[in-house]
């Protein structure tokens, strides 16, 4: 009996000894990115060398947008996989709330057997029920933590969690590099696959580049895209401009020294992308690299002057379509210089990282794994998403579709002068969006496929919103079928 159980009990070891072959994957975010900021998606005289590679080495993608184009709702819908009204996430509406947090990737990689890791600005704070006061940021659903509350600090100092790294990586950016490499060295040494994390506060505002850049952009000229200017705004919906982001322009100098402010948000990326060059090195060094996912993306987009806007939040291109670099080095596509221009969104990132791990993806996820689009660049994931802004002063507020070719956009508040509108932007033929096509006589087929597009994500909208934080009322305010007067009261006294 000794002699039958020995053997048995050497194979048993050796399965708990043995390397587990699951990828590792790191996910890697920056914070207000516009897609013309990277040599590989043609932005003209900047230096993204380590993003670029990563670009080459892996897939580029040309149609990819955050469902929600602000921080707080955003990082919700790229931890969850749910659109916002799902989550019931954001600035102005509230926390996410436990039970959606527990079926997030990063606590469903764990409990699968990742060794997990965070460090940067983590965006939103979870609760145990919706509208309760206690509140948290969950550090200890990691294995290691380098993640703060708000907007965190650029400087690394005043990170509380980051403090142990300010001495030699005084500004944040760089910090999160050498954090990944100590988090790479340490999990490179055990048996079990990591996720890493990684969210960059840069290049969002105040303006505190790295100083140890200063040099890369002086004197810098920046050509200025062609649909520079307020001129190239008056087809916006008058709505569109009652934010921030119209003020903005000249508020934050587009108008009067572009030059300089693009030299300072550029230099701002030109960190990040010495921190994404630390880490592939760091993956060199200690063996990963070869079974190491790597995921670069936006937070969401910055208009930085287009149309005559600054800022984010707005349904319009530079706002809301962003960045997106996946390499996976196992795959025999990669290296051969890949671009997609299917539809993507921030909700397939849950998804595609719990593909990437083996793992079932929830029925509750609205996004689907991308991975299948690495194996064929001109398959297709959504024939349309929804893009969402409940933020901000209320005739703000928008609701719009996206399909590879078209969008479309509806701005519902109508109080004093201003009438409920719509827009329709031919992305395949304009992708700057200089002609709003809703009025002409060659898109009326184009305009009816967008509104019914549209129609089903509104009723998607009634039948899932979270029941609180001020979400149900938006499945009528966004109904273009229902009179503002019969939603006018409900959306005046709504939550913000």
């Amino acid at each position: 009996m000794r002699f039958f159980l020995y053997p048995v009990l050497l194979l048993f070891v050796a399965v708990l000894q043995a390397k587990d072959k699951r990828p590792n994957i790191i996910f890697l975010l920056s914070d207000d990115q516009a897609v013309r900021t990277m040599g590989c998606y043609g932005a003209p005289g900047v230096q993204t060398p380590n993003l670029d590679r990563l670009g080459a080495d892996g897939m580029i993608f040309d149609c990819h947008y955050d469902t929600t184009a602000i921080c707080m709702a955003s990082r919700a819908n790229i931890m969850t996989g749910m659109f916002e009204y799902k989550t019931g996430c954001n600035f102005e509406h509230g926390t996410m709330a436990e039970v959606h947090w527990k079926r997030s990737y990063p606590v469903l990689l764990r409990k699968a057997g990742y060794r997990t890791g965070f460090a940067g600005k983590f965006g939103f704070e979870v609760s145990k029920k919706p509208g309760s006061k206690g509140k948290r940021l969950p550090e200890e659903d990691f294995d290691k933590w380098g993640g703060g509350p708000g907007q965190t600090s650029f400087k690394t100092a005043q990170n509380e969690s980051m403090k142990g790294y300010a001495k030699k990586w005084p500004h944040a950016t760089l910090s999160y590099g050498a954090f990944s490499q100590d988090f790479i060295r340490d999990m490179a040494k055990g048996n079990a696959p990591f996720c890493l994390s990684i969210s960059f506060k840069a290049p969002h505002r105040p303006v505190q580049p790295d100083p140890k850049f200063d040099h890369v952009y002086a004197g810098k000229k920046f050509p200025k895209p062609a649909n520079y200017g307020r001129e190239y705004g008056k087809h916006f919906s008058k709505q569109s401009t009652m934010g921030r982001q119209y003020e903005r322009f000249s508020g934050w100098n587009y108008d009067k020294d572009y030059d300089g402010v693009m030299a300072k948000y550029h230099q701002q990326i030109y960190a990040i992308d010495v921190a994404v060059g630390m880490i592939r090195d760091a993956l060199n060094k200690h063996g990963a690299a070869d079974n190491t996912v790597i995921i670069y993306t936006s937070d969401n987009g910055f208009l930085c002057g287009s149309h005559g806007y600054g800022s984010k939040v707005l349904p319009y291109e530079e706002a809301s379509r962003v960045p997106l670099l996946i390499f996976d080095p196992r795959h025999t596509n990669s290296g051969k210089g890949l671009r997609c221009a299917s539809l993507t969104g921030n909700v397939d990132f849950a998804p595609t990282i719990l593909e990437l791990a083996g793992l079932p993806v929830p029925q509750n996820m609205d996004g689907r794994s991308l991975l299948k689009l690495y194996n064929d660049p001109k398959a297709q994931t959504h024939e349309a998403l929804p893009l969402t802004n409940v933020w901000g002063p209320k005739a703000v507020h928008s609701f719009s579709v996206v399909t590879k070719d078209w969008k479309y956009i509806y701005w519902p508040y109508a109080e004093g002068e201003l009438e409920a509108t719509d827009e329709l932007y031919h992305l395949s033929k304009d992708r700057l969006e200089l002609y709003n096509v809703v009025e002409d006589s060659d898109s009326k087929e184009a305009l009816a496929i967008m509104r019914q597009n549209y129609d089903q994500a509104v009723n998607h909208w009634k039948k899932n919103a979270v029941p609180y934080h001020g979400y149900a009322q938006y499945g009528t305010i966004f109904d273009r079928k229902v009179k503002w007067t019969d939603k006018r009261e409900a959306f005046l006294r709504g939550k913000k």
